[in-house]
């Protein structure tokens, strides 16, 4: 097939177009590179240096895209509450003007990428996706919008959508030469500001918030390989069927509160990670995690990366190499 990836040159966009490539597919790659990185593109794919605003000038009927696998969005959940503003403009608004690209062009199916943010304060874990939907922080509330909008897209005009929801993403793609990590500017994911206090590029970690009803009082979050993460994006693409918009939630079905995982990144670095408490982030909810039994009884997708020792020391193993360009 040929596929537009929006967001390639990201974290986990440029992991699903590696393996887009890998099973043979043709991969039209649209990143304006405001977040991405050039060294993460394909150099077996397209590039297009655009915003997803102007998606109608990639996706055209002549192009003849027979799907879209869209990544791209602003992602840090305590940004979206003091300037909310750029994520319904990017977020929401970008990703309206990608739908209507692709129902100008007739392109048949989509995948979304979506979070288990949409759900806020879940009243039942781990978190079926039948549970309420009440984000508490502008980033799920953004992505909410376009989850609707293509249940109605489906509904109205036959695409073929699919929503996959999850949370933290963690650990690195490596296969041959191939390496593929996480590296946002600025960062603000727990795994990777903990690898910069083990390798002594900052002082300390900040914990935020220790007063959760938690087993330690941080917050618990259920976390996903990004590989396996994006063998969900390709088994999502096959199973898209017309007029339909089926969401899948997408974790390993259990959580690790922020104190166990700073253990687990001492552990594999065998390096401090002194923590300062600060406090609670406005929108964060306590606990999150995701079931994925309905992923794994439609999709057939079952994690080949679960534990987190796996995706830390994958991303250790990047880190090391990409960041610090050590061996």
């Amino acid at each position: 097939m040929k596929l537009l990836v929006t967001g390639g040159a990201g974290y986990i966009g440029s992991v699903v177009t590696r393996m887009l490539l890998d099973n043979g597919h043709e991969v039209v790659v649209l990143d304006d590179l405001r977040t991405g990185h050039r060294e993460a593109l394909a150099p077996d794919a397209t590039h297009v240096d655009a915003s997803i605003h102007d998606a109608g000038r990639v996706v055209t009927r002549e192009a003849g895209f027979d799907g879209v696998l869209h990544f791209a969005a602003l992602i840090a959940a305590g940004e979206s509450m003091v300037k909310p503003e750029l994520y319904w403009h990017t977020n929401t608004v970008g990703s309206l003007a990608l739908i209507d690209a692709v129902r100008a062009a007739g392109v048949p199916r989509m995948v979304f990428s979506s979070t288990a943010a949409v759900y806020g304060n879940p009243t039942e874990l781990p978190i079926p996706e039948t549970a309420v939907k009440a984000p508490t922080n502008t980033y799920g509330a953004t992505k909410l919008a376009v989850d609707m909008a293509l249940t109605s897209e489906a509904t109205a005009h036959g695409l073929a959508a699919v929503s996959l929801r999850y949370f933290n993403v963690a650990g690195a793609h490596l296969a041959g030469d191939v390496a593929l990590g996480e590296r946002h500017d600025p960062e603000t994911h727990l795994i990777p500001l903990a690898l910069d206090v083990a390798a002594g590029r900052r002082e300390k970690l900040q914990l935020f918030g220790d007063d959760y009803p938690t087993v330690d009082g941080t917050c618990v979050r259920d976390y996903i390989h990004v590989a396996d993460l994006a063998r969900a994006h390709l088994l999502a693409l096959g199973a898209a069927t017309g007029g339909q918009h089926r969401i899948y939630n997408l974790g390993n079905g259990s959580g690790f509160t922020v104190k166990q995982v700073v253990d687990v990144v001492r552990k594999v670095t065998g390096h401090p990670v002194p923590v300062e408490v600060a406090p609670r982030r406005e929108g964060d909810p306590t606990e999150l995690v995701a079931s994925a039994a309905l992923a794994r009884e439609e999709l057939g997708w079952v994690p080949e990366k679960p534990t987190l020792h796996d995706m830390v020391g994958d991303a250790w193993t990047f880190y090391r190499t990409h960041i610090l360009g050590r061996p």
